[in-house]
């Protein structure tokens, strides 16, 4: 229904702050086209990759490549779906946006923005496991990403209460958690209290601002410059 996945976009007012944020946890920088007309960069881990947008765009907002737009927006549009906004025609960058029961804003265009490279290698926050999204209404919002082609899995209570839902290139959980209440990008790893020794000793701040179930040893958050949060996770 929405194409296929192309890039978690976040609003930066200071893009170098963020690209330096990202190249220091090991991301690396994709060719960018010249598609938008504002400051734009892509890092990626060679599984995530995040749009980088000096620009006032909702924030965060999932990205994803839809041929034939015009079409896929009439099919959306007959399934439900209202759009906040529709760019299209001949003679301009089609693009349309709407928003799910939580206000997650999810943006189609109907080409690609950056060149993803040929990479196999995990950031220093370890293996990308999905974006957490925040809610009060898990059955509204479980029923509206399912009519969206997601598959949703049961209730996992360990180690946060969440239901994942799974497509093929991207994994969304909605979070019970009321500590968490805004959207995450989520990291696992087995040996994850390493990875966060070394990232102090990098300089970077990790944070502890998660639940108490969580061993603060073994799992943390960083902030990035533009405000976007990483939960790192023991797996």
């Amino acid at each position: 229904m929405l194409g296929r996945f192309l890039e978690i976009s976040l609003r930066t007012s200071a893009i170098q702050d963020s690209l330096a944020f990202y190249e220091a946890l090991g991301f690396i920088q994709a060719p960018a086209g010249e598609t938008w007309p504002h400051p734009y960069a892509v890092v990626t881990d060679g599984r995530l990759f995040l749009g980088l947008h000096q620009a006032p765009i909702p924030t965060p907002t999932l990205t994803f490549v839809l041929p034939q737009l015009a079409a896929g927006v009439q099919r959306l549009e007959h399934a439900g779906i209202d759009f906040d906004q529709q760019c299209l025609g001949e003679d301009t960058f089609n693009q349309a946006t709407f928003r799910d029961p939580n206000g997650q804003a999810v943006m189609l265009l109907e080409a690609r923005t950056f060149s993803p490279p040929a990479l196999d290698a995990l950031s220093s926050c370890g293996y990308f496991a999905e974006y957490g999204l925040p809610t009060r209404a898990v059955a509204t919002s479980r029923e509206f990403w399912e009519s969206l082609g997601f598959v949703a899995l049961e209730e996992e209570p360990e180690p946060l209460r969440r239901t994942p839902l799974t497509s093929r290139h991207l994994n969304v959980a909605l979070y019970r958690s009321r500590l968490l209440r805004q959207p995450l990008l989520t990291f696992e790893d087995r040996n994850m209290r390493q990875r966060l020794v070394r990232l102090r000793r990098q300089g970077l701040h990790v944070g502890d601002e998660i639940p108490d179930s969580l061993d603060t040893a073994a799992n943390g958050m960083l902030t990035a410059p533009e405000g976007t949060r990483l939960l790192l996770l023991q797996a």
